[in-house]
């Protein structure tokens, strides 16, 4: 990043860890297609090899249980299947249950049609209501209907963390599978992926401090097999086909194995970063809302607003300031409205209306939350004298 400006908006893209740009631009020095025989086809292969590897023990996984994709929004479409094979025999899912803050990518519902996708609630802070999960399953069970449900481990505009192992209680005990959409928790906090209770999990590059352009789908065991979305190849195993992203997949391994190595110190770090930021918003705005701030949380994430100040407005003069921040999801950016995530919640418009995402990462330091605050005391200040001179 500039030297004069903070970035802070790791949770749409992480700057990239001078780890993978190495592994990058080793694997673009490779000259060869990984489906070839040939000895540039070989180290191809046993680049990719490598990297699923490494991301398998990032994540607790078998090396033949990783397909690598173009991004999460794939790996979470490619997962939502309403037919997936486990040890060899078709399990059909009647219908697919996805909570009601989850990434637009899962509630597209994936392959499922419009009128088979159920939403759980959550709560005032976000968090997935566990009773209305379990009546749910409950409810589809007596009618004979299997379901597939997907929850994120944790909000990308909110930072909350969901109740995984509750989520995966009532799944289990309904018959059904779980897809848990792991972008914004791997890297920050430990995340394993039998612990977890998923059958699936989806993960991406770019926010770990990888490339953008990949992703990967992983599921529990080599039984389970989710059709194809693209279909043509033979690569990953036949679950996906296409020529492999040889140079995005290594970036991808790279940053996911150094974030893995300093996992412990860095989610303590973070916190504290967090926690500085969180103080600096109350010492100038006593009465900003910080969303969701009595869950779990991620320890990056601040989603916060103030009285009176339009989100557009702010992040536009912070953008001038030097600081760069988020108006609610990334994936939304450019697109007038109130946020799903937090309709969902209930949050009133006024709130959800300047609600701003603050998240920080591996590269933040201690002057980057200081420029933060200290843009944030003047644009207020100025923000809040506009207001008055409007009211009067």
């Amino acid at each position: 990043m500039a030297a004069n400006r903070a970035y802070l908006d790791h949770n749409a893209t992480a700057p990239l860890r001078p780890a993978a740009r190495d592994a990058m631009v080793l694997a673009l020095t490779t000259c060869g297609n990984a489906s070839s025989v040939h000895a540039e086809g070989r180290a191809a292969r046993a680049a990719i090899e490598s990297a699923r590897g490494q991301l398998a023990h990032f994540l607790g996984a078998s090396p033949a249980c990783v397909t690598f994709t173009s991004g999460a929004t794939e790996a979470n479409a490619l997962a939502l299947s309403p037919v997936i094979e486990v040890g060899g025999q078709a399990r059909n899912f009647d219908v697919l249950l996805v909570s009601a803050v989850e990434h637009p990518s899962v509630r597209a519902g994936g392959r499922f049609a419009a009128d088979r996708i159920e939403t759980i609630p959550v709560n005032i802070d976000g968090v997935v209501d566990i009773e209305a999960l379990e009546n749910m399953l409950a409810a589809h069970r007596k009618a004979g209907r299997k379901a597939l449900v997907s929850v994120m481990a944790a909000n990308n505009e909110t930072g909350v963390l969901q109740p995984l192992a509750g989520v995966a209680l009532a799944v289990q005990e309904a018959g059904g599978m779980l897809h848990i959409d792991a972008v914004q928790i791997a890297g920050r906090l430990p995340f394993d992926l039998e612990a977890s209770g998923a059958d699936l999990i989806s993960v991406s590059s770019h926010k770990l401090g990888g490339p953008q352009g990949a992703g990967a789908l992983i599921v529990r065991n080599d039984s389970i097999r989710v059709p194809p979305l693209l279909r043509g190849g033979a690569q990953e195993a036949g679950r996906r086909a296409g020529t492999e992203n040889v140079p995005a997949i290594a970036g991808f391994a790279a940053a996911a194995s150094e974030a893995d190595a300093a996992l412990t110190a860095e989610t303590k770090r973070l916190r504290t970063l967090r926690d500085k930021t969180e103080h600096g918003i109350r010492a100038t705005t006593p009465d900003a809302a910080i969303l969701s701030e009595g869950a779990e949380r991620l320890p990056n994430t601040v989603c916060f607003a103030a009285p009176g100040v339009a989100a557009e407005t702010a992040i536009i003069a912070f953008d001038l300031e030097g600081v760069a921040l988020s108006a609610g999801a990334a994936c939304s950016s450019g697109k007038v409205g109130p946020s799903e995530t937090l309709k969902a919640m209930g949050v009133g418009p006024e709130i959800a209306k300047g609600a701003m995402r603050l998240s920080i990462g591996w590269d933040t330091n201690e002057s980057d939350i200081e420029r933060f605050n200290e843009a944030w005391k003047r644009l207020y200040q100025k923000l809040g004298r506009e207001r008055r001179e409007r009211a009067a």
